[in-house]
């Protein structure tokens, strides 16, 4: 048996950086407390959502990844707690901006970045004017507890990356959020629609999906949103294993055996049965294809 025990995390943020690490920094050592192993914190938690508005002012929050404060904090975390920490930063490189994600190995090392493939753009969720699309692709890496790979908010709508993700050999599927209430309709509640979707590239793929979104209300100029914490753990069967409420500031762990859950992928037969031949068309944008 070769088990891991997973934590998702969820809380609020200020504007006073050095507090939500400090605040991250807690939630950490608490799920270290409770023997977690692999513990994710929520997107872009060293600020407010800045993507609210489009503001210039905000491109100042990117840093290169040598020198961001989250980054360098946790790689001294990771080490002594001994956890792997997968750490969601603004980036900034030469004249690009990108909202990617460090792997901090259990040793403290970064293994690898990852820039955010998908970006929207909408009421309050602006975030084309901050951010380049990711170019280093999908990504697994092979952590001291699990090879895992990480998604970043608004890349869990889409199947396709999960499933290029498990195909590279992800064990785990991690991917930190910040979604909430829209600006533009308060009506509007896509917290089901949302957590619904990730359980689906559980169920599909046989991975387990950990998810870490952020609470409280945030308002900048006219637009507020108040995000919907709601975090969770889905087991391999698209089951809710442990969840969050959608106000509190909170710790969700749970466990995994990763070799029992690679010999049900094999006799599920999802992956032998896979006719990518026949898949050619999800490569096209408008379902034709094109041999030109």
């Amino acid at each position: 048996m070769r088990k891991v025990k997973v934590a998702a995390t969820q809380m609020s943020c200020s504007h006073n950086k050095e507090e939500n690490i400090a605040k991250a920094e807690s939630l950490v050592r608490e799920a270290a407390r409770q023997g977690a192993q692999i513990i994710l914190l929520q997107e872009l938690f060293e600020t407010p959502y800045f993507c609210q508005k489009e503001k210039s002012e905000y491109y100042s929050y990117a840093t290169e990844l040598e020198e961001n404060a989250a980054v360098r904090h946790f790689r001294k975390i990771a080490k002594e707690l001994q956890v792997v920490l997968p750490i969601s930063f603004y980036e900034k490189k030469n004249n690009a901006r990108y909202n990617s994600l460090a792997v901090i190995d259990a040793n403290g090392e970064v293994l690898g970045k990852y820039r955010k493939s998908h970006i929207p753009d909408g009421p309050g969720y602006e975030e084309k004017f901050y951010f380049n699309p990711g170019d280093t692709g999908f990504r697994v890496w092979k952590t001291r507890y699990a090879k895992i790979g990480v998604g970043v908010c608004w890349d869990q709508w889409y199947p396709e990356a999960a499933r290029c993700m498990a195909l590279m050999g992800a064990e785990l599927l991690f991917y930190p959020t910040a979604i909430g209430s829209e600006p533009h309709d308060s009506s509007i509640d896509s917290k089901d629609h949302w957590q619904t979707c990730m359980l689906g590239h559980a169920a599909a793929n046989l991975v387990p999906v950990i998810a870490s979104n952020r609470v409280g209300v945030e308002e900048d100029d006219d637009s507020s949103i108040t995000f919907y914490g709601s975090s969770f753990i889905a087991g391999p069967q698209g089951n809710l294993v442990a969840e969050a409420g959608r106000t509190e500031e909170t710790v969700l762990t749970a466990e995994f055996d990763l070799d029992l859950l690679e010999t049900q992928r094999i006799e599920w037969g999802i992956f032998r049965d896979r006719r990518p031949d026949l898949y050619k068309i999800i490569t096209s944008y408008d379902g034709e294809l094109r041999f030109d």
